[in-house]
């Protein structure tokens, strides 16, 4: 029934736009000659505009009269101005794991928690909460847009995914005047239980998240400021899992709708609030004054009915004397001050800093305050020889025992990324007092040292990425598969060649792949769980259509990854964690998706694992005990409006 849907859909779709566009065909033609017309030049000092004005001198607003920049260009004195995206390329990939390319493990759901699937240095080498599991769905202030706007602009964008899986994403910006732009986002997640949903609302998942910006310069152009508030509340019912048929003869896996899972009235809340402000004054090129304060709040709220059935899913302990409830409350606030100089002086940008970091993790059973105190000292250098010839060079100490150094090599064929770090244990690692497991831990900090190389080959019509990346991991710090967060007392060696192929057929087919292989060697190296194997490939028909009023990409994207025992997650201390009995198997997942651009408008068409029912497997797992998605629709829908 479902695969006929697609099919209506897909007709239906067709139809429709060669209907609409055979009566504005004109219309849309002018609009498209007018686009082109426009261009965006970067000059010191802001923007030079030309052929904003049309035949009949009304002003043509459009993507790159709505532009954006990011605060980590301005630091470096390298503004970049970004038009909007109106582009096809992995739109139908909308959620946030499928847009990074399915490299995150989660639970089979949107808004569920989530790790990489690849082992990353961490950005802060100081301390950290370590509750990450839900980072991937906040939007924080150092990496949100700021824009330059020429008219009042919002982006609506909004996902009706199978399921009852639902995402909507407003933002809106306007000028205030030439040198003043506010704004604001605000997103959404309402995604109801793939396993065992007990009602149409019956959600997993509800997020609301919005941020608020502005930016400012002077009229001399010598102060700039950029500010930014962000705060988002995400509620997950947690579902434990499906119960194995080993524990219940009764419970069946891919069932769906219908499984049994372990959990019913259990709840993780996770409301984060931050600021964050940078300014600089210039008081010539070769030299600037910056400063960036940022606050941040994290609270985490773990909430569990033990006096229900889900009681069979937790240790017998209780070990902060709630027997009837589990209430796990962890705090995580910080304050951070960075203050420096920086300038720019025949084609080098240099920068030197000084940072203080002040915080605490509070919980309502801890022995005594967790405060800590951090100093970092820091600098960059960055050399542009050329437009495609470039070396930079970062690094940071925290005072005492930490520290990270960077290094990039960009060239025409070669990019070499080297970075050597030792960074602190985070702080549920170090000290953590639940109803079920309490530790205090006092671990050495993580040493790494990575490098990695790119070669670039490009031919007529094939692009080719080959790559290579060696990591060296010692003293890293896990969750063992008795829960407890434990420190491996040997190094481990990744030995990670991938390459990534775009290749042109014809004039209308692309075919894009990615492929990673992973090698993982020495005395800490059962504490890494990725697979041996990972790939992603996607074949597609990509061309304009009807007199190039409607860009259509319609194709198959398949990912897969080998077998491998991959972390389970316990949703009390929101912690993936080491086992040894559930073998996550390889299975290839294919897709077919249909994306397709009216003008600004972008819309999708995708249906998940076409291939369900024609393997040996019934289905697939994403984590132990936690299914794929199972066969059905998501609909998706993207526009701009520029006045």
């Amino acid at each position: 029934m479902n695969k006929r849907l697609l099919w209506f859909l897909f007709l239906f779709s067709i139809a429709s736009m060669q209907f609409a566009f055979a009566q504005r065909t004109g219309q849309q033609n002018n609009q498209s000659t007018n686009q082109q017309g426009e261009e965006v030049l970067e000059e010191e000092g802001g923007l030079s505009r030309r052929s904003l004005l049309d035949d009949s001198t009304k002003m043509v607003y459009g993507p790159k009269t709505s532009l954006y920049f990011f605060e980590k260009d301005i630091k470096r004195n390298n503004l970049i101005l970004y038009p909007q995206d109106t582009s096809l390329n992995n739109f139908h990939n909308y959620d946030p794991v499928a847009k990074n390319n399915w490299k995150y493990q989660d639970l089979g759901n949107i808004g569920s928690a989530t790790k990489p699937m690849f082992y990353e240095i961490p950005d802060v080498i100081g301390t950290r909460t370590g509750f990450g599991a839900y980072d991937l769905y906040f939007h924080a202030p150092e990496d949100n847009k700021y824009f330059d706007t020429k008219s009042p602009f919002t982006e609506m964008s909004a996902l009706f995914g199978g399921g009852h899986r639902n995402m909507l994403d407003l933002a809106f910006a306007r000028n205030v005047n030439p040198r003043w732009n506010v704004g604001f986002e605000f997103h959404t997640i309402r995604a109801r239980k793939t396993l065992n949903p007990s009602a149409r609302d019956d959600n997993m998942v509800i997020q609301n998240s919005y941020s608020l910006h502005t930016n400012y310069r002077s009229e001399n152009g010598r102060y700039w400021f950029l500010g930014n508030f962000s705060r988002m509340l995400h509620k997950v019912n947690e579902i434990g899992g499906i119960i194995p048929p080993e524990e219940d003869s009764t419970s069946v896996y891919f069932t769906y709708e219908d499984a049994k899972v372990w959990l019913s009235n259990s709840q993780a809340r996770d409301l984060r609030q931050e600021y964050r402000f940078y300014h600089e004054f210039k008081l010539r090129d070769e030299l600037q004054v910056y400063h960036i304060f940022d606050q941040k709040n994290k609270d985490l709220i773990f909430d569990a009915a033990l006096t229900t059935s889900d009681s069979l899913f937790y240790p017998s302990d209780r070990l902060n004397g709630q027997q009837d409830t589990t209430r796990n409350f962890s705090d995580f606030k910080e304050w951070g001050n960075e203050m420096g100089f920086k300038g720019s002086f025949k084609g080098f940008y240099y920068n030197t800093h000084v940072k203080f970091r002040t915080g605490r993790m509070k919980s309502t059973f801890f022995p005594e305050k967790n405060t800590f105190n951090e100093v970092y000292l820091g600098g960059e250098l960055i050399g542009k020889i050329s437009e495609k010839w470039s070396i930079s060079a970062d690094g940071e100490y925290l005072i005492p025992g930490a520290f990270k150094l960077h290094g990039l090599f960009i060239s025409p064929w070669l990019d070499i990324d080297y970075t050597k770090a030792v960074y602190k244990p985070t702080s549920v690692q170090q000290i953590y007092y639940g109803n079920h497991y309490q530790w205090e831990n006092d671990f050495d900090n993580t040493g790494v040292d990575q490098v990695k190389g790119v070669f670039k080959l490009d031919f007529e019509k094939i692009r080719l990425r080959p790559s290579l990346t060696i990591n060296r991991v010692n003293n890293y710090v896990y969750f063992n598969e008795k829960r407890i967060a434990e420190q491996a007392s040997g190094e481990a060696f990744m030995l990670i060649p991938g390459v990534k192929a775009e290749v042109r057929i014809g004039q209308k087919f692309q075919w894009d792949t990615e492929l990673i292989f992973t090698e993982i060697s020495g005395e800490a190296s059962d504490k890494f769980r990725i697979p041996q194997f990972y790939g992603n490939t996607k074949f597609y028909f990509d061309s304009p259509m009807f007199n190039e009023n409607v860009y259509v990409q319609l194709g198959l994207d398949i990912r897969y990854h080998s077998d491998y025992f991959a972390e389970a997650y316990f949703p009390s201390t929101q912690q993936f964690y080491l086992q040894n009995d559930f073998n996550v198997y390889g299975y290839p997942v294919a897709d077919v998706f249909l994306d397709f651009r009216i003008n600004r408008t972008r819309v999708l068409v995708k249906y998940h694992h076409l291939n369900s029912g024609l393997m040996n497997e019934e289905g697939y797992f994403v984590t132990p005990d936690y299914t794929g998605y199972k066969s059905f629709i998501d609909l998706g829908i993207t526009w701009y409006l520029f006045d």
